[in-house]
């Protein structure tokens, strides 16, 4: 499916073909870290060896795919998070007869250096449930135009917990909330809330790592900082819709990218479309 989100606002690539044998889709959401998104179903093509300038994560929702990574043979069953390094060449294949189909995002060196390339070129297919679940979220959001901030936290939770598995450390105790950082989060989301904040602008004004940063808000208030901000904006918009004032204009007077974001989100939270919502109320 294509999607019509502008080109000057989203740098977008697409590729799409759909026959027996093959379906892709590709884009450059505007998160950052984040190079490229890859979905694809195969059935029977094999990628010769080649290498990517760009971390490789890598879900596969149905069959699974055979790989060479560093001269040791790998692979992919449904519940792995491949994680395959930049520059170090591999291949891929299928390793069933109905193929494989993956979800695939690229992501820069932002998130994982240099230093993490070894360690992932020993143990690149991590079975952990909570990672490969955080990872398919993160792919929702990223095919969600409007929804990068929810994209960029989750981000930051992967790439902690990609680090944390490729090179353990000490056990951390469960620490508890930082509460002056999540207050002081909270009220930058407050004053920010129509036009938004990155989250990486978010923590380099409060002085926080952005998993941290994201931890602690989640930790102290019981709801994830994009959440918040999606629930501020949802009572936002039913105010302005009781003025009277129609879901189009509210959407971006609420802080959605558009009436279509604003209506996920509205149904989602409120149980029915802001349009719905007006008759109901006789706002209209």
């Amino acid at each position: 499916m294509l999607r019509d989100w502008p080109v000057h606002a989203f740098s977008v690539l697409y590729v799409l073909c759909v026959t027996a044998r093959q379906e892709i889709s590709a884009w450059r959401p505007p998160v950052a870290g984040v190079v490229e998104v890859f979905h694809a179903h195969f059935t029977e093509h094999a990628y010769p060896m080649h290498v990517h300038d760009a971390w490789t994560l890598l879900i596969v929702d149905d069959g699974a795919v055979r790989y060479d990574l560093d001269r040791h043979q790998r692979g992919t069953p449904s519940d792995t998070v491949s994680l395959l390094p930049p520059q170090v060449p591999h291949n891929g294949s299928p390793a069933t007869p109905r193929g494989f189909r993956k979800r695939v995002v690229y992501l820069d060196m932002t998130h994982l250096d240099e230093s993490f390339i070894g360690p992932a070129v020993d143990g690149p297919d991590l079975i952990d449930p909570v990672l490969r679940g955080h990872v398919g979220h993160l792919h929702t959001a990223l095919s969600n135009r409007g929804d990068e901030f929810e994209a960029e936290s989750r981000l930051a939770l992967i790439a902690e917990r990609l680090r944390e598995r490729l090179r353990p450390g000490p056990a951390s105790g469960g620490a508890a909330p930082d509460h002056s950082i999540a207050q002081s989060l909270r009220d930058l989301l407050d004053e920010r809330l129509i036009e938004g904040v990155p989250l990486d602008e978010a923590a380099s004004l409060v002085h926080a790592h952005p998993a941290h940063l994201v931890r602690a808000f989640s930790g102290t208030f019981g709801i994830a900082p994009h959440q918040y901000v999606v629930s501020r904006r949802i009572d936002l918009a039913r105010r302005l819709l009781l003025d009277g004032q129609p879901p189009r204009e509210v959407a971006t007077a609420a802080g959605f990218y558009d009436q279509s974001h604003l209506t996920r989100h509205f149904k989602r939270i409120v149980g029915t479309t802001p349009g719905r919502y007006t008759r109901a109320t006789g706002s209209a």
